[in-house]
């Protein structure tokens, strides 16, 4: 059976055609609503990107700050949409891809200081209401700076084998036998926020000691701490609810932030929902020892009594001398697991540069500590260090003067 179209007919069919393809482009290039945008930026405050991705903050999110690395300099690129130096003329599969494999639109690799081997855990649905809430930037021209690494490293196809090697693609798995909180605390500590990024030491090739993930790693001049089951040196200690406030509000009873952790924490973790931190929280508190305490020979008695010394000339005012401080004003000594860390390097930072209480919506009240690098010598501050990572019940590998030494020239 024939049908017969006539020009009428013709002319309701285009007409049906026009409507039916408005329809599908108007769905196709919907703008995104306000509760993915919402959400988006949630997302974007857990998983730290401004921290990275802004080195003006009048230009938020426009890239060019140098990221430090073993092998040389990484300098993070413009998120916002401009379309010829920003992510603007990137499709939604472009950002996906770029995201959670590391390849970016033109088929180039990125670098692990990208965090893509973290963030390969992530939905796309939540990849993309990040780039729903970047997409609502202020567009900024903001070229990309190349890369300063030693050879061979500037060499990106070197990338490709170490992918093979050491990037394992796929979303994050959950665990049916934990509870909704510890999930949500493992896809954001595994994923979203990437905290084996500076808390899970790195082999010669820059990644991760999977066997002791979240067991403690050089990260510049600071040194961050094992986030772990490890009684003295890690968070066995610590209650998820003492977790929970050092994240909301940058100090506890235990410890106060410093450092690049002081950052995250302004920037990120004090933004984030209650249900989150608490995540995180129960998350980490069930994370065994990745490896063992280091066995410590404690000073001999000479260099603790030097040591002790300076102690009772310039830190006991606030410490105590007992080493109790004033928690959560100034954080107390006995027990502080950062403080008794194999590496040194935050504790020296400290001393020698003092220490900024950060202000958070939690915690508005601020602290001081000067800084005693132009009053000690290399020989006292290795002195007072070892008193302090060993009294009270503390138990911290001795530093020496080369290693305070050492620490001034990073300055």
């Amino acid at each position: 059976m024939r049908t017969i179209l006539t020009g009428s007919s013709l002319k309701g069919l285009a007409l049906a055609c026009v409507t039916l393809c408005s329809a599908v482009a108007s769905v196709a290039f919907a703008e995104p609503s306000p509760e993915l945008i919402a959400y988006g930026k949630t997302l974007v405050e857990a998983g730290d990107c401004a921290g990275c991705h802004t080195a003006d903050p009048a230009k938020p999110f426009a890239g060019g700050k140098p990221i430090a690395t073993p092998f040389g300099a990484i300098y993070a690129p413009n998120l916002t949409p401009d379309r010829d130096t920003g992510i603007g003329a990137w499709t939604d599969a472009d950002f996906v891809r770029a995201v959670r494999t590391g390849i970016a639109p033109d088929g180039s690799n990125y670098y692990p200081a990208f965090p893509y081997p973290y963030f390969t855990k992530m939905t796309k649905d939540d990849t993309l209401a990040i780039r729903a809430y970047l997409g609502t930037l202020a567009s900024v021209a903001s070229r990309n700076k190349p890369p300063e690494l030693r050879w061979p490293f500037g060499y990106r196809g070197l990338m490709r084998v170490w992918n093979a090697m050491y990037f394992k693609p796929g979303l994050y798995e959950p665990d049916q036998s934990k509870s909704a909180a510890w999930n949500r605390g493992g896809y954001l500590v595994t994923g979203l926020g990437h905290c084996g990024a500076c808390h899970t030491p790195k082999n010669y090739f820059g990644a991760d000691k999977s066997a002791q993930a979240f067991s403690g790693s050089e990260l510049g001049d600071w040194y961050a701490p094992r986030l772990d089951g490890a009684a003295r040196t890690g968070l066995l200690s610590w209650s998820a609810e003492d977790i929970a406030e050092y994240l909301q509000s940058g100090r506890n009873a235990r410890s106060h932030a410093g450092g690049p952790m002081a950052e995250v924490i302004v920037n990120s973790t004090s933004k984030m929902s209650d249900a989150d931190v608490r995540a995180i929280a129960v998350y980490l508190k069930s994370l065994p020892s990745a490896r063992r305490e280091t066995i410590v020979t404690p000073p001999v008695e000479p260099e603790m009594k030097a040591g002790q010394a300076v102690y009772a000339k310039l830190c006991i005012a606030c410490h105590e001398a007992d080493g109790s401080g004033a928690p959560r004003i100034y954080p107390p000594l006995p027990g502080n697991a950062l403080l008794q860390s194999i590496n040194p390097s935050s504790t020296l930072r400290v001393i020698l540069d003092g220490a900024h209480t950060v202000t958070t919506p939690r915690a508005p009240n601020t602290g001081e500590m000067p800084g005693y690098a132009k009053q000690l010598s290399n020989e006292e501050i290795a002195a007072v260090t070892n008193y302090i990572r060993n009294s009270w019940g503390n138990a911290g590998p001795l530093v020496t003067p080369a290693q305070v030494a050492k620490a001034r020239k990073s300055e």
